[in-house]
């Protein structure tokens, strides 16, 4: 593995406060209605939890996997599929649950593929947003942060599968030979 460093990008705190706020938002906008959560494994996990508690609405949560990175760094274009919905989101109001958006290929699948299913509404919350590296149009109507092009780690990133325990965002950095 490359020699690396990480260094602090978004602190604890300010993640709480945001998704305290993000919490609030999605209470307001379902106020009288349920919600259904879905989290995108394994990078959300962290994330739609502490969204979850902050959410007043009632909420249903489910899980799916998939990914387009392997251990790379980069997206690979190739969105694959290995864990599905245990539950029907036919009528439900659903928001999927992300921890980063990148290309947004692997969002306009699963948009694609969820709509199919007959969902009442369909949002997409996601904690971290790097639109300067967009691919494909997404639609993001819940964003926790925007990022510049940076790889990172933390609440639930890794980097080949590391660091996801950190309580924070960080950057990483690699060292240059001879460091």
């Amino acid at each position: 593995m490359e020699r690396h460093h990480i260094e602090v990008m978004i602190d604890e705190i300010s993640i709480n406060k945001r998704i305290k706020e993000l919490g609030e938002q999605i209470s307001q906008d379902y106020a009288g209605k349920k919600v259904y959560l879905i989290c995108i494994l394994k990078g959300s996990v962290y994330f739609t939890c502490e969204l979850a508690k902050r959410i007043t609405v009632p909420v249903i949560m489910d899980f799916m996997q998939c990914s387009s990175y392997g251990a790379a760094t980069k997206s690979s274009g190739v969105v694959k599929l290995s864990k599905d919905l245990d539950l029907a989101i036919t009528d439900q109001d659903v928001i999927i649950i992300e921890d980063i958006i990148d290309s947004g290929r692997t969002l306009r699948h699963l948009k694609e593929l969820l709509r199919q299913r007959g969902p009442a509404s369909l949002k997409i919350c996601t904690l971290l947003d790097k639109p300067s590296r967009r691919i494909v149009d997404v639609d993001v109507d819940y964003t926790g942060f925007q990022i510049e092009d940076k790889f990172v780690v933390g609440y639930g990133l890794d980097y080949d599968q590391q660091y996801r325990n950190l309580p924070y965002i960080g950057v990483v950095e690699f060292d240059s030979p001879g460091q």
